[in-house]
């Protein structure tokens, strides 16, 4: 047995009851802000700088004795064997018998004696030579990546996430929903004759993917557009399916990038057109200095190994069912989207790596906007409702515009939020009363470029391997989204028949009202 699938049930550890035991006799009454008061180090015990990111977890619920049993949990579950795996390549990705190396993807020429490393950089290479003669056509003034998942959520994350990079001249716009209210949307905003689509599908067979591919298509054509090979090109494996669509040039990627790794493949360009080769590779960069510290740092100064156990610590000793995120800078508002799809997809499972039923709680909910506008719309659950949610704040130390002031007043209701959620108010029980001791974690980048956004999001993706690693299942698989899709096929003929038999009741009387 390999191991990548040789990993124990975390709740039947030797640690597993000592950890239990300390919850129920200390650790549920932890206050954070008696922590403070007793260990005036604590800030400097409980906070890290990673590669790129500064994280404050002093806020947490956590004292020194749990996370001394966790870091023994983490041993016992075999975390290093299975991380080790993973850089090694193994198929720990168990049932669909592939390995997991998006990893291989960001590291640089030369740095692995990985077989696929040869391919990835000519890859590579071939698309970032592509991006940068789009760049340099001033012609083409709109580019449409049309994806969904994976093949959108990431790309378009990035884009905003890094516009103060990106080349003035041109416009991204990201199509994803089979709604067709969202590609008429962007179409009515473009010319054909100034347009590139990219079609992102791994199989150029994803029905939403390449209903929209049609539309657009159609449009192009209609517009009076000729070329089709010059205006779109393949995110794909599928060079076949691509040629007979009309498409000349294609960007491959293998079936060791799973969709929501898949921000650092082929599936990258509209990035790479954005920010133009150089800062795609700084963009990289950055994600393999994280890998790097994932895969060397000691577990007790390992910062995705830290953020890992304590997710496992909130979802199975407190209870916490969801985590929101605040990102306090507005170009990072696709992060919580994004970080949906990577830990809920990832490690949504109710059943271990092998198919078997697991008796502990998996991924929580995850959920946020932007600060300031969270604080207007959620902050007052999070502050004095019934449950507890732990919140994680993102910060960027220095903007990059030069508007006066606002960048002080974003970065101190930041703190302030923080702030609050530890000390509360106390004004007799009544409506302003704060009970505090809510958990934070606060993170911190010096500035948003490519390299210290790679790091964030890789840092997020181990952290989601962490977790996942301890609940023992494998969080590379997705099964979870077939049925609707298969569920889908079917009732998409009817739409066109009529023919409701076989239904139940319910789907039956909602496609008799929606046809």
């Amino acid at each position: 047995m390999s191991a990548g699938t040789s990993r124990p049930h975390c709740d039947r550890t030797i640690v597993w009851p000592l950890l239990r035991s300390h919850f129920e006799h200390e650790a549920c009454h932890f206050d954070v802000r008696a922590a403070f008061r007793s260990d005036p180090n604590r800030f400097e015990n409980f906070s890290q700088q990673a590669p790129h990111v500064f994280a404050d977890l002093s806020k947490n619920l956590v004292d020194t004795h749990a996370k001394s049993l966790l870091l023994e949990l983490a041993r016992e579950c075999g975390l290093e064997r299975h991380r080790d795996a993973m850089f090694a390549g193994e198929r720990i990705n168990n049932t669909e018998q592939r390995a997991v190396k998006h990893w291989l993807l960001r590291a640089p020429a030369g740095a692995s004696a990985d077989p696929d490393a040869g391919a990835v950089h000519a890859t590579l290479d071939a698309m970032l030579a592509y991006a940068e003669q789009i760049r340099a056509d001033a012609s083409i003034t709109d580019v449409v990546n049309i994806g969904i998942g994976g093949s959108d959520l990431g790309p378009q994350m990035a884009v905003l996430a890094l516009a103060e990079f990106a080349i003035p001249g041109k416009r991204f716009h990201f199509v994803s929903n089979v709604d067709g209210h969202e590609l008429a949307g962007v179409l009515r905003q473009l010319r054909a004759e100034n347009t590139l689509f990219l079609i992102a599908s791994k199989t150029f067979t994803t029905i939403e993917t390449m209903t929209n591919a049609r539309s657009a298509r159609a449009w192009f054509e209609v517009q009076g557009g000729r070329d089709i090979a010059r205006h779109f090109a393949a995110l794909t494996t599928n060079v076949a399916a691509a040629a007979e669509f009309g498409i000349s040039t294609t960007f491959g990627f293998w079936d060791w990038v799973g969709g929501r790794y898949s921000l650092w493949s082929a599936i990258g360009l509209p990035v790479a057109i954005a920010i133009g080769a150089d800062g795609f590779r700084q963009l990289l960069g950055g994600a393999h200095d994280m890998d790097e510290h994932f895969a060397k740092a000691p577990l007790a100064d390992n910062l995705p190994v830290r953020l890992g156990l304590l997710d496992v610590w909130y979802r199975n000793f407190h209870g916490f069912t969801s985590r929101s995120i605040a990102p306090y800078h507005s170009a990072l508002r696709r992060l919580p989207a994004y970080l949906q799809q990577l830990e809920m997809e990832s490690n949504g499972k109710r059943v271990d790596q092998h198919g078997r039923a697991l008796s502990v709680a998996t991924s929580p909910v995850l959920w946020g906007e932007p600060g300031t506008n969270g604080q207007h719309a959620y902050f007052q659950m999070l502050h004095q409702g019934t449950d507890v949610v732990p919140v994680e704040f993102v910060a960027v130390a220095h903007a990059e515009h030069d508007l006066p002031g606002h960048h002080e007043q974003l970065l101190a209701n930041a703190l302030a939020q923080a702030q609050a959620l530890m000390q509360g108010k106390t004004d007799g029980g009544g409506h302003k009363d704060f009970p505090g001791n809510r958990p934070s974690t606060f993170f911190v980048l010096d500035r948003l470029t490519p390299a210290s956004f790679g790091a964030l999001v890789a840092l997020y993706e181990h952290r989601v391997f962490v977790s996942g690693s301890i609940w023992g299942i494998n969080s590379f698989d997705q099964w979870g989204v077939e049925l609707g899709k298969v569920l889908a096929k079917d009732i998409a003929a009817r739409f066109e028949s009529g023919d409701a038999a076989g239904l139940d009741a319910s789907t039956a009387g909602l496609l008799k009202r929606l046809r």
